[in-house]
This record gives structure tokens, C-alpha cells and sequence, in this order.
């Protein structure tokens, strides 16, 4: 799952301030949501155990059953939609949602994290119970990159709000996550979502006309791996 644009503006400003007082503003901002999540209702047992008898080879599809084991649990678990995760959070923290994330910490707690953009390019973690829709709690991070003017201009004029994309992508099965996808000129919501047999699939929701469309992209990328990895043999 994509990290939230929070986090990602964070890592810019620790390289920019040398990594000390901004990287412990991205600790604080950990901390915050490992604290909302051990608050969750929903709780999830991990299960870390290793079957030592699978070789190497098996790896990358003993590491997919395990992705497609764990995206099960949390769809059944979650009784909160994208969408009302980010109507809770809207309701809770006036601004503009840009990303939602049904988060699973390593404390087992599942929370919807969802990032909005408020005033004077503030940033806001809402972290959302997904089985009340109570706000669990939030933090705030100042914009010192650019990161909410590009976000904001990538905005401007769209008909389809973060909200309205949960819910067109909800058509395709579980919506396991909303981002803002603001890169190059095809400016659209990405959207992830899991079938009931946590099966992930990568969606593309038009800015205007709320349109879905299959996200190629990593299958792309995953060829062009491929690639390079038979180049190498």
C-alpha cells in the first residue's frame, strides 16, 4: 500500500534540515498513530511464524499467500468504508482529503489513516476506528516542500473529490486505500482494492468524470523487471 503524501513531505524536510528536528517530527507522527491504533476497536492478531521448509524458490509465493492472508483479514475486519473513513475525518478536520489508507501497525490495531490538506498548507493525519468510525486521534505537520501547492494545483477545477473515488472504485471490490496521483499529465485518484480473497487490484479514477479504469503501471513495471533480470542472467 502507498505511503500517505504526510510522510513523504516529512522525508523532504529531513533531508532539507539535515534529518534531526524533522526526523523526529516523522517519529512524533509515527508515534501518533501507533498510539490511535492500539485505541481501534479492531485488532489484529499477526502472525509472524516462518515455515522453514519452504525453499527459495517458494518465497515470492509463500510472501504473496501471506499479502493476500493478511488484506482478508483486514477487509473482514474493517466495517468502515474508504469513503466514510474520509467523511469521519472530513467531519473531524475542515480541508481537502488527498489519501486514505486502511493501516494495519505493527501493534496489530487497524486504523484508517487518511491525510487532509488544510489552511495555509497544513497537512493533517486523521487517524479513523474502522469498525466505529470514531476519530482515534490526529497530527499536524507544517508544508515547507511545495508538496500542497502541487497538490492544490492538481485539484483545482476536479469535479471528483477522494470521497466520490472511494466510492466509484468500491464498484470493483474493498478499497483498501485512496491516493492522490499528481505525477506527470494523467492526473487521477489511484485506488487499491481487495477482493474477498485478498487478491489486490490498482484502479484509476478520472479527476472529472469519475470514470475507473484498470491501473497498468506496476504490471508494466513488474515486466520491465522482468526484463532486466533476464538482461542480468
Amino acid at each position: 500500500m502507498k505511503r500517505n503524501i504526510v510522510i513523504a513531505t516529512v522525508a523532504a524536510l529531513a533531508l532539507v534540515g539535515g534529518g534531526t528536528a524533522t526526523a523526529l517530527a516523522s517519529s512524533s507522527g509515527d508515534d501518533e498513530s501507533s498510539a490511535a491504533a492500539k485505541k481501534s476497536s479492531v485488532q489484529l492478531k499477526n502472525d509472524d511464524r516462518d515455515n522453514d521448509r519452504d525453499d527459495d524458490r517458494n518465497d515470492d509465493r509463500n510472501d504473496d499467500r501471506d499479502d493476500a492472508k493478511e488484506n482478508t483479514a483486514e477487509v473482514k475486519a474493517a466495517k468502515l468504508t474508504a469513503a466514510d473513513a474520509i467523511k469521519a475525518a472530513l467531519a473531524s478536520q475542515s480541508g481537502t482529503a488527498v489519501s486514505a489508507e486502511l493501516d494495519d501497525e505493527d501493534n496489530g490495531g487497524l486504523v484508517w489513516d487518511v491525510d487532509v490538506l488544510g489552511k495555509n498548507s497544513t497537512w493533517h493525519s486523521v487517524q479513523v476506528d474502522p469498525g466505529t468510525g470514531k476519530v482515534l486521534g490526529s497530527h499536524t505537520e507544517q508544508d515547507e516542500d511545495g508538496d500542497a501547492g502541487r497538490v492544490a494545483a492538481a485539484l483545482k477545477g476536479a469535479s471528483t473529490s477522494a470521497e466520490d473515488a472511494a466510492k466509484a472504485a468500491a464498484a470493483k471490490g474493498t478499497v483498501t486505500s485512496v491516493d492522490l496521483d499528481d505525477d506527470g499529465t494523467a492526473k487521477a485518484w489511484e485506488a487499491e482494492t481487495a477482493s474477498g480473497k485478498g487478491a489486490e487490484s490498482d484502479w484509476k479514477v478520472d479527476l472529472q468524470s469519475g470514470k475507473v479504469t484498470a491501473d497498468k503501471s506496476d504490471s508494466h513495471d513488474n515486466d520491465s523487471d522482468d526484463d532486466d533480470n533476464d538482461s542480468d542472467d
